[in-house]
């Protein structure tokens, strides 16, 4: 008894001694806002600190001018604009320069095109920027339950980068040993999109790629046989839960009731908000970014040679709307604000410097067909377009 009092004092003084002398030590202040009746627990927390960080990371750029809506149409001017044809000369210049300066302004023009001949599809940016665009129009003509009238631009995701920080992609690293005892089920490892924890590393393809049903909340003592959870589905969904969380800078109670975690009715309404968003960010996946795989070069695929995937973070980037709810739609709305052409081309015979026609008559998005085996590895077939 004795020895365990000497060791339980020596170790609060070690620990005392950690917290006054690590450098790094900082105890963040937290400013707490109350959403709920006191004592429910219904607080949304923000770490202070970050605040500032995060104004900056969110500021929305001005257009670099108003155009002129009228004169001659770019699709009459310019060769090969399948997309953003209707706009007008200065229209379409104007979104150009935009979005040079969204996705590559150190890279400039030749990011995209072939400076020679801009009207060639030698370079594959250029093809995956033509159905990004697309992406965007679907976005905000299609998905009002979650982006509403604020909508989305490609600077939404991409804030000067080719790359948007953050995305996901599969994850199998450390591979595990061979055998049984080499079984870790995709956990026991550092989850980079699921919070640094050891959750299930690849969870996010369930949802977000998937259509698993996200539903763990047991509501009778012993398993009924009908809806049943299992704790692997649980973890998989706290480890979606964890990523929604970051991805916002937000808590549980920004969604959920904490009286209540399953009950829809006495939830906040961004519960539902965020209901749209898992479905809109599956759906982006599957239709936009996995029918892309073939265009992209090994550089751009993860190390699975998956193509890099949209996560809630990738629009969020820490805050609960998206540059704080500002709007840059409402300055691109004749390119961004409605879908002009949905034509697809088939990505699966994708050569570099041939054009990718966009087929009027082609489906809305590429058809695709995904689903993720018990390890977290997708297995997803495009089906041609044509």
């Amino acid at each position: 008894m004795k020895l365990g009092t000497t060791f339980a004092a020596s170790a609060a003084v070690i620990f005392a001694l950690i917290l006054l002398l690590a450098p790094d030590w900082d105890l963040p202040p937290v400013e707490s806002e109350q959403i709920g009746y006191r004592g429910t627990g219904m607080v949304l927390n923000k770490d202070v600190e970050k605040q500032k960080e995060l104004r900056i990371a969110n500021e929305v750029p001005a257009p670099p001018w108003e155009p002129d809506p009228e004169g001659d149409k770019a699709g009459d001017i310019y060769e090969n604009v399948q997309v953003l044809g209707d706009l007008s000369d200065d229209q379409f210049n104007q979104f150009m320069a935009s979005i040079t300066e969204w996705v590559a302004p150190e890279q400039g023009c030749a990011y995209c095109h072939n400076e020679e001949n801009f009207a060639l599809d030698d370079v594959y940016q250029k093809v995956v920027s033509r159905r990004m665009i697309q992406m965007n129009q679907a976005v905000n003509a299609n998905w009002k339950d979650h982006v509403a009238d604020v909508g989305v631009t490609c600077y939404t995701c991409h804030r000067g980068q080719p790359v948007p920080k953050n995305v996901w992609w599969f994850d199998n690293w450390p591979k595990p040993a061979g055998g049984d005892l080499g079984y870790r089920d995709g956990q026991d490892v550092v989850a980079r999109f699921a919070g640094l924890t050891s959750l299930p590393q690849n969870a996010l393809a369930y949802y977000l790629l998937g259509d698993r049903n996200i539903n763990v909340h047991g509501n009778t003592v012993l398993p009924t046989g009908k809806e049943t959870a299992t704790t692997r589905d649980t973890e998989a969904t706290w480890a979606l839960m964890i990523h929604m969380s970051e991805s916002l800078g937000a808590n549980c109670t920004t969604c959920h009731n904490s009286r209540a975690f399953n009950e829809w009715d006495p939830s906040p309404p961004q519960r539902v908000t965020a209901w749209y968003g898992i479905r809109m960010t599956r759906a982006l996946n599957k239709d936009y970014m996995v029918g892309l795989t073939p265009v992209f070069p090994e550089n751009r695929l993860g190390p699975e040679g998956d193509v890099l995937k949209i996560g809630c973070s990738t629009c969020h980037n820490g805050v609960q709307k998206p540059l704080y709810g500002v709007s840059m739609l409402k300055d691109y709305l004749a390119a961004l604000g409605q879908t002009t052409n949905t034509g697809v081309p088939d990505y699966t015979t994708y050569k570099p410097g041939e054009t990718q026609k966009l087929e009027p008559a082609a489906p809305a998005a590429s058809s695709t067909s995904s689903s993720v085996n018990e390890n977290g590895a997708a297995k997803t077939q495009v089906v041609s377009a044509d």
